[in-house]
């Protein structure tokens, strides 16, 4: 299964002309890159899906997403 999961952005840089991030995924965190969503800042949430933040979510939909995510058993399968 490949889903989009949406994360908080915790940390943002840039690596060799691009902009990453370290995104935490109700506590996994995971290095994508933010070049589909340049606008993205410190402290968004956004989904994520292959490594690539593809848009913008806010705080609520986020959250009740992962929490849906960890009852069906396949977040952790999601974030290996």
């Amino acid at each position: 299964m490949c889903l989009a999961v949406p994360g908080k952005i915790v940390d943002v840089w840039e690596d060799q002309g691009t902009r990453m991030a370290t995104v935490d995924f109700d506590g996994i965190r995971k290095e994508i890159c933010l070049a589909y969503l340049p606008d993205a800042e410190l402290g968004d949430y956004a989904i994520v899906h292959d490594g690539f933040a593809i848009s913008k979510v806010d705080e609520v939909s986020a959250r009740e997403t992962l929490q849906m995510f960890r009852e069906l058993g396949v977040l952790d399968e999601e974030l290996r």
